[in-house]
């Protein structure tokens, strides 16, 4: 009777217990919710630290390059400086996502250091689109402008004419401080000064920074859709000159170029289109409440996409290289010291191929770099008429 009693009495126990569990502690703090997968953390630090790297070098050799070379100063210059600045704070952020997971996912620097991280690395990643945005934009523009518009759209300020590169920019920057100082001070719905990176449920006090989310999925869309339409238009007329005027110095050129434009657009599809395509999904479920289950998938599939997204900041500097003929002629000249060949064949054959450091003006709708170049519209008649005085021998003359 004893034993029966005890054995009733323990199972009650036991009852009480896992109800106690199950209703009163969280799925983001449950222990069945925070199993750990250590050898899905030590897949994330490899790649983080291998972006890190990369990245790091490649974005700094930009940089460098962009600033303290002798270059044309044109608004697709601006644009870049700003994406490799943007790349390197967020590379920044990587060394303390690859500390976290190598310590199983224990964060030791409190709740406040981690919304700063966090929010950093998501700032730097929109402003990173946004730039890209911009650079397409800046394309289709003086490809559909005339006249002075050829040179660089300008924005009238406080009484003076700035390049809109230089205001996009600034506003960019600004706008995108402003808005990480709420993300940081406002309170999470469940918080922990041990936990960082990880899913985060938005129900009650958190649940306006599901729906800002949401708002920058949004534009991203917007961005994208812009990208496309420019590249798109510029790719066209690139290909139409160069079937059309296949006799032109540079027709072979203008198809090279058009293909650089399309594989800007594919480097941007690839890194940043996965993450957006599952983020209404991951947003969704922040607003809901979800099984310990589907949250590790969850988790992990995030987890998965910000890596195509992280990936971006070592892909930016391949970027740059198409782009700018000033990275691409450093990159040679440093290849060739350390290799001890000047390698000025590639160099030749490759200089002022790229849509930013254009430099002839063989067809009107170019992309001009310089902004001191004059333009006008009889620029294909004048290139004819050079290209025709140079005439075939004839057969009469030896």
């Amino acid at each position: 009777m004893n034993r029966s009693s005890g054995q009733t009495v323990n199972s009650s126990f036991s009852w009480i217990f896992s109800s106690t569990s199950a209703t009163n502690i969280s799925p983001t703090t449950s222990p069945l919710c925070n199993n750990q997968n250590e050898t899905f953390n030590w897949i994330l630090v490899v790649f983080y630290s291998l972006f890190f790297i990369f990245g790091l070098i490649g974005n700094l050799f930009a940089l460098w390059v962009f600033i303290f070379l002798r270059a044309s100063r044109n608004s697709v210059r601006t644009f870049l400086i700003n994406c490799a600045i943007a790349d390197l704070v967020l590379l920044a952020c990587l060394p303390f996502r690859i500390f976290y997971h190598a310590n199983g996912n224990q964060w030791p620097f409190g709740s406040i250091a981690c919304k700063i991280i966090g929010n950093l690395f998501y700032m730097n990643m929109y402003i990173s689109i946004v730039l890209l945005g911009c650079i397409s934009l800046d394309r289709y523009l003086r490809l559909r402008g005339k006249g002075k518009a050829r040179r660089g759209v300008r924005v009238h300020l406080f009484g003076r004419s700035w390049p809109w590169s230089w205001v996009v920019c600034t506003v960019l920057w600004t706008f995108s401080i402003l808005a990480i100082i709420p993300m940081i001070a406002t309170a999470e719905d469940e918080q922990s000064d041990q936990k960082c990176f990880q899913y985060k449920k938005r129900h009650d006090k958190a649940k306006g920074k599901a729906y800002f989310n949401g708002i920058l999925v949004v534009i991203f869309w917007l961005i994208f859709l812009t990208m496309v339409a420019s590249y798109a238009r510029v790719a066209a007329q690139l290909f139409k000159v160069s079937r059309d005027k296949p006799d032109l110095p540079n027709a072979q050129r203008y198809q090279r170029t058009a293909k650089k434009s399309f594989f800007v657009l594919f480097l941007f599809t690839i890194c940043f289109g996965p993450y957006h395509v599952f983020r209404p999904i991951y947003i969704v479920s922040q607003l809901n409440n979800i099984s310990c289950d589907y949250m590790h998938l969850m988790d992990r599939s995030n987890e998965v996409m910000l890596l195509f997204s992280a990936f971006n900041s070592c892909l930016d500097p391949i970027m740059y290289f198409l782009l700018s003929g000033s990275v691409r002629k450093t990159a040679f000249k440093t290849i060739g010291r350390v290799m001890g060949t000047r390698l000025r064949s590639l160099n030749d054959a490759t200089s002022n191929s790229s849509m930013m450091d254009y430099r002839r003006q063989s067809v009107p709708f170019v992309l001009p770099i310089n902004d001191s170049t004059p333009h006008s519209s009889g620029i294909v008649k004048s290139t004819m008429r050079r290209t025709s005085l140079v005439a075939a021998p004839s057969s009469g003359r030896k």
